[in-house]
């Protein structure tokens, strides 16, 4: 028993166990004293976080499949299904006396549940994804913290809300309740802010946006984790002031998404691999013995007629076989003249072929786009601050820096270019165009997809776009839109333009595929490829690749309806 995805969620109990929640739907029940595995249930979808109750005798779990689960321990016995939210659950979190559970979705909703799945309260106010949920100590309230910038306190006898802290509009993805009932949350900016009635008190923890914030009440302390690549260990005194205790660099394989206090000086953590890793802050040593790379692919490309996967492992294959380690995970490939670009969780940029990393970003990096402009070959690199890294490429030589642009104030999610013109989308849902030669803006738009966009590409009458409102958008020349329902059930990850410019194709986190005419204005291929998403295709000689994260590739042809 293992995971063969990435581990995004983990916890630990004091009974002795440590749970984790993977990419590969798996969530898997580990004996702490020796690291082994006892026993594997599967979500539907994704497992994104879990949590053990305060006596250590349930699980929650939640999950993709807009379900959050609750599971006997050490049995793993099903005890319910936590349903009816409508999109991605994120977190899942036992009241204090362990008989309520509380869900927080990209619904925008905070819904809690009997112990055995019957619903309690809908709590609705957030105008956007709710990311984190906590209870107060004496559990007589709800906080939550969402992307559109707030903290809501809701009372957990009736769901009223009773209080919105606003947080100067930056996303804020965690937040926890200390024992004197402070609240500390950790924004986007890397920082941990304790907001009170008298002004918030603020700590710069990171220098990129903190993911997660885990608190022990028996031990008075804190860990922050962020996308800089470091943990932060905290002393939480009797009135919320913090103190730092300690501060490491993340290993590579290390996932900065989830961590767990287990005994008393060990800290577990979510990998890119097949099981957690763990750093004494006492010895101030890591141990990731035994975690073997994922197998899952993130990117998918076609060049010079050969297949290129690369996922979370950082391994490059071509047609198969291994051809480079680039040694952490990488969230694209993108070909140009004489080769291929990566990049990812690191903040390096890659030459693929070469095995060599040219440049290193302060955050990670999600896309790239390579195009003809003044010219000269240039290469575009959208960075999850927000920032766009503009690179000349030279036959023979390393790619040469130009320049940065701070396109959006979230990450940027994909880019494209046309006509002079690049095109970006951000996690906000908002668009932008800017002038390649000024690096102007032309035009933006804030609220252009509903939720979070995934991806972009150049069409030939202008810019394609998807995101997790499950819509595609068609944008011409003039900033114009046409917005097109698609046939998807589940957020929309992926986006690609065949080489005719004749069809569309999307790819769903429920690994599922559709192509769209553009000159028959219609859906004319809706398959699903795998029980795993799909995360990347690519336009190849017959029609489209799409990568899956269960670790295929699948090929997808385009002359024909769908059935």
């Amino acid at each position: 028993m293992k995971h063969v995805g990435p581990i995004s969620g983990i916890a630990a109990s004091s009974r002795g166990y440590i749970a984790t929640a993977g990419y590969d739907n798996k969530v898997v029940l580990w004996s702490s004293c020796d690291d082994t595995p006892i026993a594997r249930v599967w979500h539907d979808h994704l497992a994104n976080q879990c949590s053990f109750s305060p006596d250590g005798m349930f699980l929650a779990t939640a999950s993709s499949d807009y379900s959050a689960r609750v599971w006997s321990v050490p049995q793993m016995t099903l005890v319910s299904v936590l349903g009816g939210h409508e999109d991605d659950v994120e977190m899942a979190s036992f009241s204090p006396d362990g008989k309520r559970v509380a869900t927080c979705s990209r619904d925008g909703k905070v819904r809690v549940f009997a112990l055995h799945g019957a619903l309690q309260l809908l709590c609705a106010g957030h105008t956007a994804d709710v990311i984190s949920v906590s209870w107060s100590q004496d559990g007589s309230h709800l906080l939550s913290s969402s992307d559109d910038g707030t903290i809501r306190h809701w009372d957990a006898r009736d769901g009223r809300c009773t209080a919105v802290v606003d947080l100067g509009g930056v996303e804020t993805d965690t937040l926890v309740v200390t024992a004197a009932g402070q609240v500390l949350a950790g924004n986007d900016n890397g920082e941990i802010v304790a907001p009170s009635a008298n002004g918030a008190r603020t700590w710069q923890a990171h220098r990129a946006g903190v993911k997660r914030l885990v608190y022990s009440e028996a031990k008075s302390m804190m860990v922050s984790l962020s996308y800089d690549r470091s943990m932060a260990l905290w002393r939480v005194d009797s009135e919320g002031s913090l103190q730092l205790l300690d501060r490491a660099a993340l290993p590579p394989i290390v996932w900065p998404r989830s961590c767990g206090f287990d005994g008393d000086s060990r800290i577990v953590f979510g990998t890119f691999g097949s099981k957690y890793a763990s750093y004494d802050f006492h010895t101030k040593a890591w141990s990731v013995d035994g975690i073997e790379r994922d197998g899952s692919i993130n990117a998918v490309a076609y060049h010079d007629g050969a297949v290129y996967t690369v996922g979370d492992a950082g391994v490059v294959h071509r047609d198969g076989v291994a051809v480079q380690d680039l040694g952490s995970l990488c969230n694209f490939l993108t070909p140009y003249d004489g080769g291929l670009f990566s990049g990812g969780q690191l903040g390096s940029l890659f030459d693929v072929l070469q095995g060599v990393s040219f440049y290193t970003h302060s955050s990670p990096i999600n896309c790239c786009v390579v195009f003809n402009a003044l010219d000269e070959q240039l290469a575009a690199f959208g960075a999850y601050d927000g920032t766009c890294l503009i690179f000349k490429v030279k036959e023979d030589s390393s790619p040469t820096f130009v320049r940065s642009i701070k396109l959006h104030g979230n990450a940027i999610k994909g880019l494209a270019f046309r006509e002079g013109k690049l095109f970006s989308v951000c996690a906000t849902g908002a668009t932008a165009t800017h002038e390649i030669d000024s690096f102007k803006p032309v035009r933006g738009y804030c609220g252009a997809h509903e939720k979070i966009a995934n991806g972009c590409a150049a069409t030939r009458d202008g810019f394609a776009s998807i995101g997790r409102d499950l819509k595609l958008r068609l944008w011409n020349d003039r900033g114009q839109t046409d917005c097109l329902d698609s046939p998807h059930k589940n957020s929309i990850k992926c986006i690609a333009v065949s080489k005719d410019g004749e069809y569309i194709a999307t790819g769903s986190y429920g690994g599922g595929v559709a192509v769209y005419s553009m000159s028959e204005s219609q859906w004319c291929v809706v398959e699903r490829r795998s029980s795993a998403g799909i995360s990347s295709l690519a336009a190849c000689d017959e029609g489209f690749l799409a990568s899956s994260y269960d670790g295929c590739v699948h090929s997808i042809k385009w002359q024909r309806s769908a059935a």
